[in-house]
């Protein structure tokens, strides 16, 4: 009886010894702005399973690291991109610079800058196609960096030409769809000594983009960082899915489903959804054309097909899955201006985050006007709930999104979007709710 016991306990001990050694593996790192190569500055790597993280620099890009089966580990690229028009200014090579608007096309609203060699008045004038002049001003500025915010009136493109100390920088600025706004816009946002000034997350750290990547790796493996965004996926701009047309998203290396899922047959508010092989969504009271217009509303267990694996394809096309609660993350720190990706207040439950959620609401749809601003074009809409009871709440108010990831007890984690709020919400529910849903592509 002892040997067994003994070799009972060996036996356990090996497997044990087993799950925690570590394996040594490679990551090789890389990066494109859509299909252009990048070059990376540096390379962050945390370990999210054991609380560890280390960076390298330019020109090494490949890294041996020690991993336990199973860590997490999240990959943060920085890089400097040329295509947003925002370039160092070197000691002696210094002129006056007026930079491509970031973005353009422009849905709602681009940034600008310029930089100026010394202290002068800079003139700047916006004419539509036609040469009608729609801005004309003067201003004094101070040497270095100064960032604008434009907003385009009525009009398919614009021509925006600054002129200091005698010499004169053009500009063309183009719109991606019609705006009914009648007026074009050219607020001062700042100035800086060193890089263009970051605003609402098109740049952050000067003049460095970050791009995340999140993974499991088990072997050696080589990882590309996209940073183009506010475009629809490269390989994939639109899914056909169960007889509908989705677009998609790129914002850096994530690609999102531009709408949310509205995949299934519609049942009844009042009725608790069901292990069959019918897919089922709630359509807000009950009203089918809500669902066009918001999609659909799914409690947790039906969008994941009555499994518990986060990150599961569930309801989603096949390529995609049910983001998890980390890769939310991901999402928040990418298009926040001021904390990024990694960054631990993404880790709170509650309000988090600077502006992630303005820039994530589209600029309409949202009741008493809203503060959506949609600058990475994710344009989520406020479809409101279904509550436990079987009632539909806050149409108009609130938007609630589940990840696949599982909360305390029998709650899952979900993030919700309020009309007027700039942050996002962090938060976990019963999974009897019927909260929307967006799908993620595979990595």
């Amino acid at each position: 009886m002892k040997s067994k016991i003994l070799l009972t306990i060996l036996a356990l001990f090996l497997l044990l010894s087993a799950f925690g050694q570590k394996a040594s593996i490679e990551l090789t790192f890389t990066a494109i702005d859509s299909a252009a190569y990048v070059q990376l500055d540096s390379v962050k790597v945390m370990n999210r399973t054991q609380g560890s993280e280390v960076v390298i620099y330019w020109p090494d890009t490949t890294l041996t690291l020690g991993i336990a089966q199973g860590d997490l580990l999240l990959c943060i690229g920085y890089a400097k991109i040329s295509s947003l028009g925002m370039k160092e200014n070197h000691p002696g090579n210094e002129e006056f610079k007026l930079d491509q608007n970031y973005p353009n096309p422009v849905k709602n609203q681009s940034l600008v800058s310029l930089y100026i060699p010394g202290k002068g008045t800079v003139s700047i004038m916006v004419t539509d196609l036609q040469g009608r002049i729609v801005i004309n001003t003067d201003m004094q500025l101070d040497k270095g960096h100064h960032s604008f915010r434009f907003v385009p009136g009525h009009g398919n493109s614009f021509f925006l030409t600054a002129r200091w100390n005698g010499v004169t920088r053009s500009i063309k600025i183009l719109t991606s769809e019609p705006n009914s706004g009648n007026q074009c816009i050219l607020d001062y946002i700042g100035s800086g000594n060193g890089e263009p000034l970051l605003k609402a997350a098109l740049l952050r750290d000067g003049f460095r983009q970050e791009s995340g990547i999140l993974d499991t790796p088990v072997t050696n493996k080589n990882y590309t960082f996209q940073f183009a965004t506010n475009i629809p996926c490269p390989e994939t701009p639109t899914i056909n899915y169960e007889g509908q047309v989705y677009h998609t998203i790129q914002i850096f290396s994530q690609c999102w489903l531009k709408e949310n899922l509205n995949v299934g047959t519609m049942v009844p508010g009042a009725q608790e959804m069901n292990n069959n092989s019918i897919t089922e969504k709630y359509c807000y009271d009950d009203i089918g054309d809500n669902c066009v217009t918001y999609g659909g509303l799914y409690q947790w267990n039906e969008m994941m097909q009555y499994t518990t694996t986060q990150g599961v394809q569930g309801i989603c096309p096949l390529g995609w899955h049910l983001p998890t609660d980390e890769e939310w993350e991901v999402l928040e720190g990418a298009v926040d201006s001021q904390y990024g990706i990694g960054d631990n207040t993404w880790d709170g439950s509650g309000d988090r985050g600077f502006d992630a959620g303005t820039n994530l609401k589209t600029t309409n749809g949202w009741n008493y006007g809203g503060n959506g601003a949609d600058l990475f074009g994710f344009s989520d809409l406020p479809g409101g709930y279904r509550d436990v009871s079987g009632t539909f709440i806050s149409i108009g108010d609130y938007g609630y999104w589940w990840t696949s990831s599982v909360g305390i007890l029998f709650n899952a984690w979900n993030r919700d979007l309020y009309y007027d709020l700039p942050e996002v919400t962090r938060g976990y529910n019963y999974k009897t709710y019927g909260f929307s849903v967006r799908c993620l592509r595979d990595y």
